[in-house]
């Protein structure tokens, strides 16, 4: 295998490398079949995984806010590889954070790696179906460990994990996480939806069949709100609004450029490379504890700058733009993703008012 410097840091040489390579990957991940394995070997040489580690683990002990920074320049280069990753180091965090010596040391340094791949099924646990009576992944306690039933609906790269973080509701409403190896008699995974943008993130339910997991496999719980329990582990956050502005970053760097040549793009470019910049600012700051800022109030206006810079980045790109395999006809698919990953309630109903109302009639 070739060695490759590690990224170190956000600014790093090995870092504009690596985010080089993954743009030029990028377009050539378009469906399920298209799983980015080549794209997540790169990071794994690089020491991505790392980035969120302690070093006492094995990582590089970044702080929140060159985290964010590190997001920001990879969902930039390529969302799809750039959001497995948010998935697949939610699992690594939570095992870090568990306490589980068992699990971490059979697991926690090949995941680091990249040699293995884990992901998480817990969105039911939070927005994902949790208005129905009867909970979708079920867990009975049984001698030395548990038995799953059920399915974990939204699984990023299901079909490809070693290792599933997943939550499931006991028979007295409590709730349990686990770490559950894909080789397990009675998992099922399937292989992906076809989705409007990012399919190629192979997400698709997971099912279990009277799966037997033992008490060793345990992370967190039992408890009322398994995810909220658990040490160090924050649900929802900066995460998802970070992606959106590294797309909107992406989108703007494309229009500036354009600018260069054609006046008329140039007032657009500025205006929204300030709103980027902004946005950033205030990403990078709440990252680092500014209780000035607010997270629902940065993710819509994450949501925003998506959808209206890659559209300006289309609409700049004119016709070659909408031709199927350019970059910008991509991010704008992708833009739309943020209307539904993870977007609570009040964010959801604020976009639908501006859609709804024109506020400049």
């Amino acid at each position: 295998m070739q060695h490759l410097p590690p990224v170190l840091s956000p600014t790093c040489v090995p870092m504009d490398e690596l985010c080089d390579e993954l743009s030029r990957l990028a377009d050539t991940i378009t469906d399920v079949s298209d799983w980015p394995l080549k794209s997540l070997e790169l990071c794994g040489q690089r020491g991505v995984y790392r980035w969120f580690l302690p070093e006492e683990l094995g990582g590089y002990g970044w702080s929140a806010s060159d985290q964010i920074r590190g997001y920001l320049r990879l969902s930039q280069a390529d969302l799809t590889t750039t959001f497995v990753i948010t998935q697949y180091m939610g699992a690594v965090r939570r095992i870090a954070a568990s306490g589980n010596t068992a699990v971490i040391e059979q697991w926690l340094e090949s995941l680091a790696s990249g040699k293995q791949f884990s992901t998480v099924g817990i969105s039911h646990l939070t927005t994902s179906r949790r208005h129905l009576k009867r909970p979708v992944l079920r867990a009975e306690e049984s001698g030395d460990g548990y038995i799953l039933d059920g399915i974990a609906p939204w699984v990023t790269g299901a079909s490809h994990a070693d290792l599933y973080i997943v939550g499931a509701t006991l028979t007295n409403s409590q709730q349990i996480l686990l770490a559950v190896p894909s080789t397990l008699c009675g998992i099922k995974a399937g292989p992906g939806h076809e989705l409007v943008a990012l399919s190629a993130s192979c997400t698709d339910q997971v099912s279990f069949d009277r799966v037997h997991v033992t008490r060793t496999m345990l992370l967190n719980g039992p408890s009322e709100n398994v995810l909220k329990s658990a040490t160090g582990i924050r649900t929802g956050g900066l995460q998802t609004s970070t992606l959106a502005v590294g797309l909107a970053q992406a989108a703007v760097q494309f229009l500036s450029s354009e600018s260069i040549k054609r006046m008329d793009l140039k007032d657009a470019a500025t205006e929204l490379r300030q709103e980027v910049g902004a946005l950033s600012e205030r990403l990078l700051k709440m990252s680092e504890g500014d209780s000035d800022c607010d997270t629902s109030e940065i993710r819509t206006a994450a949501n925003r700058l998506a959808l209206r810079s890659t559209q300006a980045a289309l609409t700049a790109a004119k016709g070659a733009g909408f031709v199927n395999g350019h970059p910008v006809g991509r991010w704008c698919r992708e833009a739309l993703f943020f209307l539904v990953w993870s977007c609570p309630q009040p964010i959801a109903q604020a976009h639908l008012c501006e859609l709804a109302f024109d506020t400049h009639s």
